[in-house]
């Protein structure tokens, strides 16, 4: 078994007491000393969240073809993006399964960032580069220079904008800038996983851990995976190896409005188009439980007391009781009666919509 990667930041975690576990390949900290339900309440409630999410991958794109190239592999359509903009979309494999899920940053029309899951980035690199062959472009894996914050919640901006010259009111949702942090050039996007206004932070690893000290001396605090985990499943946001993976395809995973079948070519586009006309496997849903259980993972889930498929994602929130995302059987999507298998006992739960608690990012 190889060594586990650490972060920039891990002797920082380790200061503040975090609980490191291996995460995709990475010594990650899924919690500090005052545990993962006082994190997640501090992000809900106001504060500004501090997160270490540099395990994830950012690869940039580059050349005369870039737009052409990134058109032909990812879902949705780039060339709706303006400068500045950044979007969310996949990467998918000639069966129009998901090879990852992913955001694309447009620098100019020569130029695109894009980050990645951690657990796939190596695998999407080399997808990446296999498919550039073809194209007048080049692809860059610079994960192991960049350190990722994302710093979350209704406080975010008050702890960033000090380590600023720019104004962080000009960087709209979804939108991002590059910008000078300690004298080094970074990007700063408004973008987020918790559902909570916020930046996610793209520096040198030169400056990994001074930024994140003043940062903690604006007021943020440290929030370990278990309560970024919490935060996303509030909101329903798809994770890889759960909601998506080589097994589903955006048909499967309500994500065709980031699959654009009118743009041209790309990959993976007649398998979507030959799913979608035949009608999806199975279909993901989002239900609550009526009464007191935690729904967890894999644990099954039946439509009149037949079996119909299993729980993604699934917690008990403090806001909004057990929740969870399920893929179901079609026929059982809609309508039927159902109840989620815990311990033993079937716990009783209705569809609802996403998400399960108000999202807060600011519009």
């Amino acid at each position: 078994m190889s060594e586990l990667a650490k972060t920039p930041i891990f002797d920082e975690h380790v200061t503040l007491g975090g609980k490191m576990v291996p995460f995709a390949g990475f010594e990650m900290p899924v919690q500090y000393k005052n545990g993962a339900l006082k994190e997640y309440t501090f992000v809900r409630e106001g504060g500004a969240g501090l997160f270490d999410i540099t395990h994830m991958g950012q690869v940039r794109v580059a050349g005369a073809d870039a737009l052409a190239f990134l058109q032909y592999v990812t879902t949705n359509d780039v060339s709706k993006l303006a400068e500045g903009q950044v979007h969310y979309s996949a990467l998918l494999n000639d069966a129009g399964t998901f090879i990852d899920d992913i955001t694309t940053y447009k620098i100019s029309d020569r130029e695109y960032y894009l980050c990645i899951n951690a657990a796939n980035r190596h695998k999407d690199v080399a997808h990446l580069l296999q498919q550039a062959a073809a194209f007048d472009v080049q692809v860059s894996d610079e994960s192991d220079d960049t350190t990722l914050l994302a710093l979350q919640g209704a406080a975010a901006q008050a702890a960033l904008q000090p380590l600023l010259e720019s104004d962080l009111e000009s960087i709209g949702y979804y939108k991002f800038a590059q910008v000078s942090i300690a004298g080094r050039n970074s990007i700063i996007s408004r973008t987020g996983y918790t559902g909570e206004d916020g930046f996610e932070i793209y520096i040198p690893n030169a400056i990994a851990v001074e930024v994140w000290q003043k940062l903690l001396a604006n007021g943020a605090e440290p929030i370990g995976l278990a309560a970024r985990d919490m935060l996303r499943t509030e909101m329903g946001y798809a994770l890889y190896g759960h909601e998506i993976s080589d097994a589903v395809t955006p048909v499967e995973a309500k994500l065709m409005w980031i699959t654009k079948l009118d743009k041209g070519d790309f990959i993976g586009k007649a398998a979507v188009e030959a799913r979608r006309a035949e009608g999806a496997h199975q279909r993901l849903i989002a239900i609550k439980l009526t009464e007191r259980g935690i729904p967890r993972e894999h644990y099954k889930v039946f439509a009149n007391g037949v079996e119909t498929g299993e729980i993604t994602s699934g917690m008990f929130s403090p806001m909004a009781g057990g929740v969870a995302l399920a893929y179901v059987k079609p026929e059982h999507a809609e309508s039927a009666p159902l109840t989620v298998e815990i311990r033993g006992k079937a716990v009783p739960a209705e569809r609802t919509t996403l998400p399960f608690v108000r999202s807060n990012v600011r519009r």
